[in-house]
This record gives structure tokens, sequence and C-alpha cells, in this order.
């Protein structure tokens, strides 16, 4: 046999003191590694199957045959068309819309693997549908998340990885491991390329305060906040602005956008304010119902989204909405998750 050449990978690596974002590093892996790597098998659902080829790329590897078809009446069928024995595999899947579409999809992809006596089983959800319904905010009602938890942990995943949850004590509601990794360097060398001077960030409500305050401690920008009401779910109003945002430019961040009714109403209390213009900035651009429409008809001059869900088709044609992949922090998380290294550098 012929020599194998090392792989280059980038990868996110801790920078050396101060509170800087992690810089881009260089590592190579030797044909030892090349060997190993043939163990993994990648999978992937109808969900979001452009951001599974774009992990595969990365991981230099080809996506595993699989066949998700349905029956007439709508019953999902699902076919693992390689033999993954003894392999250590991974089902890309993200719980968007349509979210129970797609989480049948995964919870019979993890079956199937099981059933086909893969070592160990990875969901990989760049979006954890259900995740805000994380607790019991009336009488009689679900913790829809943590049912979630217990029905991908039942369908046969070893691990889960995903991005940026709603509510990070969701993680407790699993027993395996659980690794959330965090859109915080993608966006953030975005945003430092884009704006240098004058910028504040804005935290669209009390909840996302210390999310906005590491953002602006990075940037070494302000910070400011959004005294918000909701009165009923998807509908807010915007009622006060805490903080100097006079004659800046103003980035709003938040985890996901939805109907950006938030987002919107942020926005035009910022400008009443004195702002110079108003950005946003998310991980998980779900935008259902009336957000495109809200979001061209808004204040807003952009909305920077990284890509774990895929942009509904209205929302290609909107000029203020931004894509950034995530492909390769996902990528570098299974090699690492694969080989037993740690991915604490990841979790930024």
């Amino acid at each position: 046999m012929g020599c194998r050449q090392a792989v280059r990978h980038r990868i996110l690596v801790p920078a050396s003191g101060g509170s800087n974002p992690p810089a881009p590093a260089i590592y190579l892996y030797n044909g030892e590694h090349i060997l190993r790597m043939k163990d993994i098998t990648v999978f992937t659902g109808n969900a979001h199957p452009n951001l599974a080829k774009k992990i595969c790329d990365y991981l230099d590897m080809p996506l595993g045959g699989a066949k998700v078809k349905r029956f007439s009446d709508g019953e999902i069928q699902i076919e693992i068309q390689e033999n993954i024995r003894a392999r250590d595999v991974f089902v890309i899947q993200p719980t968007c819309s349509p979210v129970n579409d797609n989480l049948v999809e995964l919870l019979l992809m993890l079956d199937a693997c099981k059933r086909a006596s893969a070592s160990r089983i990875t969901a990989v959800m760049p979006y954890y549908g259900y995740a805000r319904q994380d607790k019991k905010v009336e009488p009689r009602v679900p913790i829809s998340a943590r049912l979630v938890a217990d029905m991908l942990t039942a369908a046969g995943a070893d691990r889960v990885i995903t991005m940026d949850l709603h509510a990070g004590q969701i993680q407790g509601f699993f027993n395996i491991p659980v690794d959330n990794l965090f859109g915080t360097p993608v966006l953030l060398d975005y945003l430092k390329d884009s704006f240098q001077e004058d910028v504040i960030v804005v935290s669209p409500d009390a909840g996302g305060v210390e999310r906005a305050r590491a953002f602006a401690k990075r940037l070494a920008a302000g910070l400011a906040i959004i005294d918000k009401r909701r009165e009923v779910p998807n509908e807010a109003k915007a009622m006060a602005v805490i903080g100097n945002v006079k004659d800046k430019t103003a980035i709003i961040l938040d985890d996901m956008v939805d109907t950006a009714g938030t987002l919107t109403e942020a926005a035009g209390a910022l400008m009443r304010n004195g702002a110079r213009e108003v950005h946003a900035c998310c991980t998980h651009a779900v935008l259902s119902g009336p957000a495109i429409d809200r979001i061209c008809d808004s204040e807003l001059k952009s909305v920077v989204a990284t890509d774990t869900i895929p942009l509904r088709e209205g929302s290609r044609n909107c000029g203020k909405i931004k894509m950034l992949t995530i492909s390769r922090l996902f990528g570098e998380a299974i090699i690492r998750s694969h080989k037993g290294d740690s991915v604490t550098s990841l979790f930024v």
C-alpha cells in the first residue's frame, strides 16, 4: 500500500490569555488517524441535507447511504443502505419545521442504526426543537423538552451534539452525554470584520443579558437591554431601552428568531432612542409565520444567522438575511468525539 497523505483540518483552539476569541490553527492528522476515520459513518434525514453535505466535505468523507421514504398514509420508512456493524455513527438532523416529521425521522434513523449493531450512535441536532418548553409555566402542561430527550435516548442515541440550547438546563434532561456547542466563534468573526466603531450589543430581554454581555466584552462594546412585556406566546411588546444607544450601531443578539415580533419591536425601540442603525444576530433562524414580512418592513438593516436551520423559500428573497455556516464547528466536534479528544475549546 502507498503512503497516505496527512489531512489538514482547520479548527478553533483557545487563545493564549486575554479575552479574545480563539484564533484558527492548523492541526495535522497522520495516516493512522485517516484509517480510524473509516470507522465513522454519517447519515442525514430530510431536515437539512445541505448542512450534512458541508459537514461531510469538511470531514473529507461521503454521506452514508440511507433512504427516507413515506407510505401513502404519511408513515415514514427508513432504510440504511450500508453495513454499519461496529461503526461510530452520526445522524445529522435538526428538528426544525416541519418539527414533528423531522423528529420522527431522527428517532427512526436512530432505531435503525441501533438494530444494525452500530457500536455508538450520536444524534447531531444543530437545532433542538421543543427546547422552549423546558418547564411548567402553567398547570397541566407538558415539559416537552424533557420528553424529546427521553425519546432520543430510548431510540438509541448514546450522545447528543447540539448548538445554543434555548435553556442550558436541558442538558440535565439527558442521562447520556450532551455537547452543547455555541455559534459564538462564527458570529464573532463576522461582527469583528463588519463593525469596528460605536457598536453596542443589545439583549432583547432580561434572559439574554449574560449572552449579550459576553459578546460585548469580546467586541469591546457597550451593552443595552430591552425591557419587554409578553402577553401571549409569539407576541411581544418592547417597552423601554436600558442603556445609551444614541448615535451607535446597535446589534441585537438572540439565540433564535421565530416570528420576529420581539426583534422588530426592539429595532423600533432602539431607533426611537437615537440608534444610528440596527442589526440583528442569532444562531437559529426559525423565521416562521409573518417573520420575513416583519423583517423586510422593519428598521433592521440586516439579520445574520447560522445555517443550523435551512432558510425558508421566502427568506431567500429578503436581502436583509445573511447566513453563516457552522459546518466546520460540527465537523470538528464529530472528529473529536470519535477520537475521544476534548471538545472544551469548541465551547467558546
